[in-house]
Order: structure tokens, then sequence, then C-alpha cells
């Protein structure tokens, strides 16, 4: 017999980085029960970006806009108790963006008169049952819900197929973990995989911690994050663009060379959702292939302060970026080995390292995640990878598509996850709108099945 399911049933919430905890802090304050599993509790409140204990690691957006809160923009500013003169440009600590979450968090806890409920155990199957859900934990043991929210945030990096076979001491799979800089000699030279911000995180902590050997960035293009201006553009909405494909690549650099790229970049920013759902998947892939990396490095820019630094190893001698592509690594002795060709050319370059560090960023492909939940809903058909394989197919109400592109009624995806469809769904800003909606869609839901 199906389960019934009614209208103080929770919403089950499976991962308690950001998104999964700003849902729970949204559903709490509109009076919806649920319950939030976040297996590791050091990460509750947190998630990988927020979860860093390196204080030289800011916020790469002004804290102005970094409110966990659409309808009060400046919540976070009063949290951390800044005067108005500092409000507009300040970049702080991500850690203690993650205090800030976790805060609220416990506020929820302790005011809401909805029932929030906090829980360490691994959920690793998902059944939808009758008009609910049941949430199967890795002990044998179920918990029903009205719905589930899949908020499990980024996956742990994979390596280059190239630099598999390389041993564990002289290839760091995954930057945020302490071997990153554990028995490293501080006039050893170094690759990282990758020239983003992961790789800027990588090289801050190493100058911090008196690395002096010389540091090689290599990634296909070779191109480092650029810089905030030193106080923020003030930008006017303004309407969508009305072109797309070619026309709007065009109609941006216009843009940009009138009004500066910062500018003509965060104009865009209330769109970009829009625009990349306004275009197919062909056109989608060609951005990813050959523009990708070019939004990215001016869309997700650098505070002023660490660009500064930055620029100074740079014209050191200390950090070097190259563009290429790896062609061979290998381990010869206490070093790896390494070949690689320039890009545009057929020369072939060769560089030896002490340790290969992985800083090409989160694992986006779900069905190479080590993560038992999503192997299961993927094995049933429950899920399905969107079409470019960065995480799950969801529709336009963030409800999760089966093998055969029916939206589930039941089973949701926020955060990271849905950036297949969505695009711009890794920042704060945007996961913020996101879970929003959610919330409310979720609170009018429960309303309904109450009446």
């Amino acid at each position: 017999m199906k389960r019934a399911s009614d209208g103080n049933d929770p919403v089950l919430i499976v991962g308690g980085g950001f998104s999964g905890t700003l849902l729970a802090i949204n559903l709490a304050r509109l009076g919806v029960p649920s319950v939030l599993f976040e297996r590791d509790q050091t990460a509750l409140a947190k998630g990988l970006a927020f979860g860093t204990r390196h204080p030289e690691h800011l916020l790469n957006v002004r804290a102005s806009n970094m409110s966990a809160f659409p309808d009060d923009p400046q919540h976070f500013l009063r949290w951390l108790g800044f005067s108005r003169a500092e409000q507009a440009n300040r970049f702080v600590p991500r850690l203690s963006y993650g205090q800030y979450l976790r805060e609220i968090l416990l506020e929820s806890l302790g005011r809401t008169t909805a029932r929030l409920a906090i829980r360490s155990d691994n959920v690793v199957d998902l059944r939808e049952d009758g008009d609910g859900v049941i949430a199967v934990l890795a002990n044998g043991a179920t918990v029903p819900g009205r719905a589930a929210v899949l908020a499990l945030g980024h996956f742990a990096p994979r390596l280059p197929g190239l630099c598999r076979d390389i041993p564990s001491g002289l290839a760091v799979t995954d930057p945020w973990r302490g071997e990153t800089l554990a028995d490293l000699d501080p006039d050893a030279p170094l690759l990282l995989l990758g020239t983003g911000l992961t790789s800027v995180d990588v090289i801050l902590s190493l100058d911090k911690a008196g690395h002096r050997g010389p540091i090689t960035a290599l990634s296909r293009r070779g191109l480092m994050p650029r810089s905030h201006l030193p106080s923020g553009p003030a930008v006017d909405p303004v309407p969508p663009p009305a072109v797309r494909g070619i026309a709007l690549l065009r109609a941006v650099r216009a843009r940009a060379q009138s009004v500066g790229w910062h500018h003509a970049v965060d104009e865009l920013r209330p769109h970009t959702r829009a625009l990349w759902q306004a275009h197919d998947d062909r056109m989608q892939a060609r951005f990813l292939r050959h523009l990708r990396p070019y939004w990215d490095v001016h869309r997700h820019r650098l505070a002023p302060t660490i660009a500064t630094r930055l620029a100074e190893l740079v014209n050191e001698g200390r950090v070097t970026y190259r563009a290429g592509r790896l062609v061979e690594a290998r381990q010869a002795g206490n070093r790896v080995a390494v070949t690689w060709r320039p890009r545009g050319t057929e020369r072939i370059e060769q560089l030896e390292a002490a340790r290969v560090i992985n800083c090409i960023g989160p694992e986006g492909d779900i069905a190479q995640a080590p993560e038992p939940l999503l192997k299961a809903l993927l094995a049933r058909g429950t899920v399905r990878p969107d079409t470019h394989r960065m995480g799950l197919d969801v529709d336009p109400d963030w409800r999760v598509r089966d093998e055969g592109g029916n939206a589930s009624p039941r089973i949701h995806a926020v955060g990271p996850l849905t950036k297949g469809v969505a695009w711009e769904i890794i920042a704060v800003p945007d996961i913020r709108h996101q879970v929003w909606e959610l919330a409310r869609q979720l609170a009018a839901t429960r309303e309904r099945v109450i009446a």
C-alpha cells in the first residue's frame, strides 16, 4: 500500500553546504518542516567554498552583495558590523561567510515554529512512495518526507587521465585537502593544472606558507582571473539583449568598449540564465567549447588585494602562467617529468615538478561522481545528466527529470547540480534567488495539501 503524505511531513534536504543550508533556513522562515542531512558535520553550512580554514582566501564578491536573503540585502553587512563607509567594496575571508551561515542556521533552529532537524546520516537512496518520498540511509533506516531536494554541491575533483598513474605523494588530486602543502620543500618547483580561482587559492596558500620555488600554472588558454575594480560599478537595470549567438557576443564586446568590460558583464548578470536557456544545445556547446574560459575569468573575479599580490608574484618570476596541452606526465625518481605542447604550436616542451597539484576544479559529470545516492538514482533512471554533463537535468521548477525526460513531482535539485540548465548557479547571489524560489514553491504545495 502506498503511503499518503500530508502537509506536516518534512521536506528532506540532502546536503548541508550553502545551497542546502540556505534552503532549510528559508523553509523554516516560511513555517515548512524540513530535515537537513549532512554526513560531514564539519561541512555543515559551509560546503566546499566556505569550508576553507585559510584567512587569505577571500570572497570574490563584495560583502554588499552577499546577504543570504534577497529581501534583506543589508543582512550580511549588519552581521559583520560594517559602517556604511565600509560597505560597498569590502572583500572578507570566506571562512567568515561560513560562520555567518552557521549562525543563521542555529538561529533558525532556536526561533522557528516549524520543525527543522539536522541529521548526520548518509542518504544512499531516495524513493518516491505514493505522494511522498522516502530517504534510505546507509544503516538501512528510512525517513519519510513530503518532497526531497538534492543539494549535494560540488564533487571532489579528478586528476586528468594522463596523471592518474602518478603516486599520490607526487600528484595532489584534491587541493582542498591537507596534503597539498605537507612535507613540501619550500624551494621545490611545482606544477598547477588549471589557472582559475582554485589555482589562485593554492598560490596564495603556498605564498603564505613561505614557498619560494617556481610555480607553473598550466591550462589550455593560460588565462588568469581578472580583478574587480577598486570600487564597484553602479549598474542600473537594463533590458536583456535581444540578439543571440555571435550577434550577442558582438553586442557585449561593443558595450564593453563603450562602458568598460566590468560594467558590460555586470549588466548581463540578471539575464544570464534566460540568455543561456534561449540558446539551443548546439549553441550552448559552442559557448562551452570556445568562450567559457573567457567568460569565467571576466565574470568570476578576484578581490583587488589578491589580484595585486598575484601580479607581484608573476612579476617576480615566482609564478608563471602557460597556455598549452599536457602530453605526458610520469614519475621520474622523486619528481614528475611533464611534457606539454604550447598553445598554437607543434613544439614540445618539458619541465620537472616536485608535485603536480590538480586545480582544474570540481567534478561536474554526475556519472563520474563517487556518490552512492546519485549512483542509485541514475541506475534506476530516476535522474539523468543534463545535455552537457555538468550536473542533473531539471525542469524550470528545479524538479529532476528521469531517463525519459519526465519531471519528478517530488524530487528537486538546487545549486551546482543544476548548472547545465541554469548556467550561472555557483555564486551566492544566484543560488540565493534559486532557493528563495524553490522554498516558496514547496510552501505553496504544502498549503494546497493542508487545504
